[in-house]
């Protein structure tokens, strides 16, 4: 009972407002119209191309445990009317790391929205770079940076919605270059984790700190928005832009 009652508010705790991590089916139930969408770049599945031991069985096992073929799903899907694509990641398959194969999906649905004219829309949730695929997993930096520049000759937006725990290279690279950048309630964001930081600087960090909040008071995000609302300021993103660039849609 008390599951279900918390599916019905968006799995956010009714009295703490506690955003738990969602898994990418269910955020695409919860944000497409009528949990309604087409999947692309589906089956894809990463190889193990520096011999990394156990490598493929760890896969394996993530694919059974989360139901997913990889850390991140590729759709298009209509969100309260508006047509967009829309990418999201999923802790639940291996931290959400980023390997070959989130990078190549990130990369086909930047490109795809530009093709086709759409509005794209990346919902972030990583530990980071996948260390077992190495430099492989390090240029997915580069090259998803590169397809969102050419997202950006099109005029169409690229919205990024940071969610609990986005850190590492996902950070340091597409997570930080949405035209507008918006966070889910209480979510870290960060690269190096706070202790690393102060072993560095050696000082105190400040209370919050890596939070959405504080770094929505430090300029690095737009808006922390209630996943309740999110829909909403997404309909409102997408037209504003659109708008704004003269784009008829």
């Amino acid at each position: 009972m008390e599951n279900d009652k918390l599916k019905e508010n968006a799995y956010v705790c009714y009295n703490c407002n506690h955003h738990f991590r969602i898994s990418a089916p269910e955020r695409l139930r919860l944000l497409a119209d009528n949990g309604e969408y087409q999947e692309f770049s589906a089956g894809l599945s990463s190889l193990n191309p520096l011999d990394f031991p156990e490598y493929e069985e760890r896969v394996t096992s993530a694919k059974e445990k989360s139901g997913l073929d990889e850390a991140v799903k590729t759709v298009v899907c209509k969100i309260l009317g508006r047509e967009a694509v829309v990418m999201v990641m999923s802790f639940q398959f291996m931290g959400g790391s980023m390997g070959s194969v989130v990078g190549e999906k990130i990369t086909r649905g930047i490109l795809l929205a530009a093709q086709r004219g759409l509005p794209c829309i990346l919902f972030t949730a990583s530990g980071g770079a996948r260390m077992q695929e190495g430099i492989l997993s390090l240029m997915q930096m580069s090259k998803t940076s590169h397809a969102i520049a050419l997202l950006e000759q099109t005029r169409m937006p690229f919205i990024v919605v940071l969610t609990d725990p986005t850190t590492g290279g996902v950070t340091a690279s597409f997570a930080m270059l949405g035209d507008v950048t918006l966070a889910e309630p209480n979510a870290l964001i960060g690269f190096a984790g706070p202790r690393v930081i102060e072993g560095t600087i050696k000082q105190k960090l400040p209370p919050g700190f890596q939070r959405a909040e504080f770094l929505q008071e430090k300029g690095f995000v737009d808006r922390v928005v209630p996943r309740k609302d999110l829909k909403s300021t997404l309909a409102f993103l997408m037209d504003a832009h659109l708008e704004i660039q003269g784009v008829s849609k």
